[in-house]
């Protein structure tokens, strides 16, 4: 009996193998990002394969669980669920669940169940909705230091910088209420016209991490997205201490954090410190256009300064601050005779990613029984 048992183990395991190697897949049949959007009404996250097909992630999972190889398995809720769960057993299962896909042809048309859609028929969403904090660099970008200067002026201010670094700059972005997707309008509060634009690459978190040293970082990414720090340059008033910097002015205001258009896994990125390109238009003019060697500090060093101060968390943000090209380049270069203005459209694109388009619009007229302790507009206290 010991003996004859051993054949049968044998086959029992070899009944097991496929899905041993099916729930253990390393690989992707193709790229893809992950975007949360709406779909006949109901919001939900999904992957975006060949830039034009959306997949529902729960029906598609169903659909692959009719095979008895592959385990039940529950998907996550959200985007926070799923960038929390990508490297505890969820990548493994979208890769599976794209290989299905690709593998049985459901992805070519006329053969599409219902659960995949053409990205023109469903609502593509802030990716995050929302990240725990978004941490945005300062004058992180050596075109940005010295905006308008001539290109002697430019390698003079490079040089200086370079020799004398220092540590980086960041400062705190709302979430909730400044984050919005690809496609809703920018709001320019009443008054506040001084509205600026500045395009950046946004690093997600995907591991929890403190201390984290630069050269481990990569290890604490889940992806990379499109994001814009639209900014308030017109301040404060004066009193009150005199403050006149402000940068929750600056940089709090609704609709001032757009992000998307999805995420791209780190996998099917490589490493930004060489592949990035990143150009924002306004009405189809390029006014901002870089790469990643105009950067002071890299997105390894960003995150090891960030997290020196505070725990980073799967679903964080850290933004790598912006290049030259904003509003000031504009006043002294020519190409631009003001600040953002309603009825102007951006378009924000990073080469590998996606590309970020918004129309900008005005605010409404803040209602007359507030008591005077509001922003006023800018023109109030600053000349033109």
């Amino acid at each position: 009996m010991r003996f004859a048992s051993i054949p049968l183990l044998g086959a029992f395991l070899l009944a097991l193998a496929p899905m041993q190697v099916s729930a253990q897949a390393t690989e992707s049949a193709e790229p893809f990002y992950v975007a949360t959007f709406e779909a006949d009404g109901a919001q939900m996250v999904g992957l975006i394969l060949r830039g034009q097909l959306a997949v529902e992630i729960d029906a598609a999972n169903s659909n692959l669980e009719q095979d008895p190889a592959f385990p039940e398995m529950t998907m996550p809720e959200d985007m926070l669920q799923l960038i929390g769960l990508y490297e505890y057993g969820l990548k493994s299962r979208l890769y599976e669940i794209v290989n299905h896909l690709v593998g049985d042809g459901m992805l070519a048309r006329g053969n599409r169940p219902s659960f995949i859609h053409e990205l023109d028929d469903i609502d593509v969403q802030a990716p995050i909705q929302y990240p725990g904090k978004i941490l945005n660099a300062a004058g992180n970008f050596y075109t940005h230091i010295c905006e308008g200067c001539t290109p002697e002026e430019l390698e003079a201010s490079n040089r200086e910088r370079a020799s004398n670094r220092g540590i980086p700059y960041l400062f705190l972005k709302p979430a909730r209420g400044a984050v919005i997707g690809t496609g809703e309008n920018i709001v320019i509060p009443e008054g506040r016209n001084r509205t600026d634009w500045e395009i950046e690459f946004g690093t997600v978190i995907g591991r929890t991490g403190k201390y984290i040293p630069a050269q481990d970082a990569q290890d604490y990414v889940f992806g990379y997205m499109v994001t814009i720090d639209i900014s308030d340059r017109g301040g404060r008033p004066a009193g009150g201490g005199d403050r006149r910097s402000d940068w929750f002015v600056g940089k709090g205001h609704d609709t001032f954090a757009p992000q998307g258009p999805w995420i791209v896994p780190k996998e099917f990125y490589g490493d930004p410190m060489e592949r990035l390109h990143q150009v924002l238009t306004i009405d189809g003019v390029t006014v901002q256009e870089a790469r990643a060697g105009d950067m002071i500090f890299n997105v390894w060093e960003l995150m090891e300064y960030a997290s020196s101060l505070i725990t980073l968390y799967p679903g964080d943000v850290v933004n790598s601050g912006t290049t030259g090209g904003t509003s000031m380049a504009g006043f002294e270069t020519g190409v631009r005779s003001g600040y953002l203005e309603p009825g102007e459209r951006i378009e924000a694109t990073i080469e590998g990613i996606g590309t970020l388009v918004h129309e900008v619009v005005a605010g409404v007229t803040p209602p007359s029984t507030l008591s005077g302790a509001q922003l006023p507009p800018v023109d109030s206290y600053r000349g033109n």
